[in-house]
């Protein structure tokens, strides 16, 4: 880290805790005071919101206090993400992020209004969730084999997503990738927005997190022809996989965690993780989220901040190298 960087994350910590009581400042016995907001990048109904919703509801019984989810959708997440990364580092901020915190530095490039290494720090990883390949209600596709053919046959074809750097946008080009069909990507405000437009017939497929299109594809309104990762989901057991349909390499599985405004103290960083991620571990947090397509992961703030580095460098090798552009 430079060293101008390195000073002034130190000049945001001494910030953020002289603007603490001093209780809060010795391990934070008294935090939070007030309402904490989590910032989610996207409208309501997708999974970052539902997975924050259903964390917040429970950190707020364990504080005392309300924990509130802030829908910003838009942008590719950016502005959602960056009134997180300018926020006051007093502990009262969280976001929530998915995938395009990890992508976005390779695809958008000197467009961020932020750095992610420079300007947040890691929270944990809370869960993941494969990707499901849907039909619309009219689409004539029965399996991922029968969509391939109609886009090889319909170039063009439409394929929807939840918006640019989600995982459903990844899950896009690599099908696009892998199966060398030519399809028009249609992105939405988030997952919520975009399965409503499944359900409307507004595109004939995409994809969409288990964890947001699991209701309708169990009530009829949508078709799942195949689930990304590495095995089938007890949800949706005769889903085949996109490995058994012969496209192992569509196989993203979606990464949902939470972080905070760099130069949050540390005592404070202990104390969210505590509230907001560590029960999630525990029944019956844990039968709550993974009844709605989440594994549980709630992960340290050290590993999580491990796997983005990891993660982002990857993703910017992959995007150079299959010359992704998103002018």
């Amino acid at each position: 880290m430079s060293g101008w960087r390195a000073d002034a994350m130190r000049r945001r910590a001494l910030l953020g805790a002289l603007a603490l009581p001093a209780a809060a400042r010795a391990q934070a016995p008294g935090f939070p005071a007030r309402p904490v907001r989590i910032i989610v990048p996207y409208g309501p109904g997708g999974s970052s919101d539902i997975v924050s919703r259903i964390l917040a509801q429970h950190a707020s019984e364990l504080a005392n206090q309300s924990f509130l989810v802030e829908n910003r959708g838009g942008g590719a997440s950016v502005p959602g993400t960056q009134a997180v990364a300018t926020a006051a580092p007093d502990g009262y901020t969280i976001g929530s992020n998915d995938n395009a915190l990890l992508v976005n530095p390779g695809l958008l490039g000197d467009r961020l209004p932020y750095d992610a290494e420079r300007d947040l720090q890691p929270l944990g990883l809370a869960v993941t969730t494969p990707g499901l390949l849907l039909a619309a209600p009219g689409a004539a596709a029965r399996d991922l084999g029968g969509m391939i053919a109609e886009a090889r046959a319909r170039p063009g074809l439409g394929l929807s997503h939840g918006g640019i750097g989600t995982p459903s946008h990844l899950q896009v080009i690599q099908l696009q990738q892998a199966a060398g069909v030519e399809v028009t990507p249609v992105g939405y405000r988030g997952g919520g927005p975009q399965i409503a437009g499944l359900v409307a017939g507004e595109t004939p497929y995409g994809f969409a997190a288990l964890s947001s299109s699991f209701g309708h594809v169990q009530a009829g309104r949508l078709r799942a022809l195949a689930v990304t990762g590495a095995t089938r989901t007890p949800l949706l057991p005769e889903v085949p996989t996109a490995a058994e349909a012969g496209f192992p390499a569509v196989d993203l599985v979606g990464l949902w965690g939470y972080v905070v405004p760099a130069g949050v103290p540390a005592p404070l960083v202990d104390r969210l993780h505590a509230l907001l991620l560590a029960p999630a571990r525990e029944p019956p947090l844990r039968q709550k989220l993974e009844a709605q397509g989440y594994a549980v992961v709630a992960s340290s703030p050290a590993d999580y901040g491990a796997l983005i580095r990891r993660e982002t460098a990857q993703w910017r090798e992959v995007i150079r190298k299959a010359g992704i552009r998103l002018d």
